[in-house]
């Protein structure tokens, strides 16, 4: 089956939850105001895109892929970005809650945790050298 490829697209307050995000590569995309929480991302390709003030709450990340990724103000409870893509992995985070989210074995390097909720996060063997951890709980 053919991947979709969504390119510069803003979604903007849409329930993800009732309607799942259709499996793609999403690139310079924008989410704005949308509940992901429990959706399915497996295998789906972010590029360049931006999450502002989402809820991806348990959304199952197998062989997602986060390419240059902004989370800002989103919450993302339980989110196992271990098993995420590793090809590429890069994201940043700001002001978001990550409470209870694992980055087991997950490479790190210069990412950027910003005034964050991270209680119970789980970093084990994690690669953060040149991380920021600034404002963090």
């Amino acid at each position: 089956m053919e991947q979709e490829y969504i390119v510069e697209k803003t979604f903007d307050k849409i329930n993800f939850t009732q309607n799942a995000l259709v499996k793609g590569d999403y690139e310079s995309c924008k989410f704005i105001n949308c509940d992901f929480s429990n959706s399915d991302f497996t295998e789906i390709i972010f590029m360049e895109c931006e999450f502002d003030n989402c809820n991806l709450s348990m959304v199952k990340l197998t062989k997602t892929a986060f390419r240059d990724i902004r989370f800002m103000s989103c919450k993302m409870l339980g989110m196992q970005f271990g098993n995420c893509n590793e090809f590429g992995f890069s994201v940043s985070f700001v002001n978001c809650n990550l409470n209870h989210s694992s980055f087991y074995k997950t490479k790190l390097k210069k990412t950027t945790f910003r005034n964050l909720k991270l209680n119970e996060a789980d970093f084990t063997e994690c690669d953060l050298s040149s991380c920021v951890f600034d404002n963090c709980d």
